[in-house]
């Protein structure tokens, strides 16, 4: 039988990691508040410099993006940005429909996720991973505005093969220009790479991505309202 020496010691332990895992699990909460105003760097990127691997990132905020940007990939990642509350729980349930399995499932992740997912987490699919994200990108929803949240989406994404992360980086690689700059046509080339940066190129796209591009460049021009809750409010007289 153990003695009651060993008994404590072997507590004690479990503690300490029962400390540790809460610590890690509620340390993204609080990162969340401090990224309110703090730019934020992504784990892809922190793993790139701890694997002494390129990062080109130039933050830019979300003021000075080119309109057509954000609208763009509104309507390529989450058309319902602006209106659901972190999760679109009917595109996540279309998306478990036409799946077999966690690995084959498409869509379903809405831009406030992608933000956790990038912030907070680790690439992949995975159940565990899943379920961190869920309420990551509830409370992400909850405290943050919708502006915030597309403001950190743009400039963390990975947008190039490189470490160029963030869209100024990967529209100085595809245009040699800055995001402020992009037109609508030169947005949606941006939005319909962003599934896969790594093979998809925005400088010499593919027919396949070209198509993809149109169908966004038209949306973006019809639906301009999906990106309401991200537009610059100006005043009537400005």
């Amino acid at each position: 039988m153990s003695s009651a020496p060993e008994r404590s010691r072997l507590s004690r332990i479990l503690r300490g990691v029962l400390v540790v895992v809460l610590v890690l699990l509620l340390l993204p909460y609080v990162l969340t508040l401090l990224y309110l105003v703090a730019p934020p760097v992504s784990t892809p990127m922190a793993w790139r410099w701890v694997t002494l691997k390129r990062v080109e990132r130039t933050w830019v905020p979300l003021a000075e993006a080119a309109p057509a940007l954000p609208l763009s990939v509104i309507v390529a990642e989450d058309g319902q940005f602006c209106r659901h509350r972190g999760i679109d729980w009917r595109g996540l349930r279309e998306a478990i429909d036409e799946a077999e399995s966690l690995s084959d499932m498409r869509g379903g992740s809405t831009i406030t996720q992608q933000v956790a997912k990038n912030l907070f987490l680790w690439p992949g699919r995975s159940y565990v991973r899943k379920a961190l994200e869920f309420p990551l990108a509830l409370w992400i929803d909850l405290v943050m505005p919708k502006r915030r949240i597309m403001e950190i989406y743009l400039n963390v994404a990975e947008w190039g093969p490189n470490g160029e992360f963030g869209a100024e980086a990967g529209a100085q690689r595809a245009f040699r220009k800055s995001m402020r700059n992009l037109g609508p046509s030169e947005a949606a080339l941006m939005a319909a790479i962003l599934p896969n940066p790594r093979q998809r190129n925005a400088a010499r796209p593919s027919p396949a991505v070209r198509r993809i591009a149109g169908i966004y460049a038209g949306r973006a021009s019809r639906m301009s309202q999906l990106g309401a809750c991200v537009q610059v409010r100006r005043a009537p007289w400005s």
